[in-house]
């Protein structure tokens, strides 16, 4: 598993839009998980998606965010 996730959800046209922006700022791997899979995550990301998380330090970058905003994030 990756140490970067992206938080989405099936048919989110900002979700498209995250994965657009992920490519155009060359973010690494990442995994992505679908929060409508888990009550979990539907409470915790329901209304955030898309949400880009550093699993190794908690940190979230929550939409709106582009290639500057990934990039200064995965810079940290």
């Amino acid at each position: 598993m990756s140490d970067l996730i992206l938080y989405q959800r099936d048919y989110c046209h900002l979700c498209d839009l995250a994965l657009a922006v992920m490519a155009e700022a060359r973010a690494p791997d990442f995994d992505s998980l679908w929060v409508d899979d888990a009550q979990e995550l539907e409470q915790r990301y329901g209304t955030r998606v898309p949400v880009l998380r550093d699993a190794r330090d908690g940190r979230e970058l929550d939409w709106p965010f582009d290639a500057a905003a990934v990039r200064a994030f995965l810079a940290r």
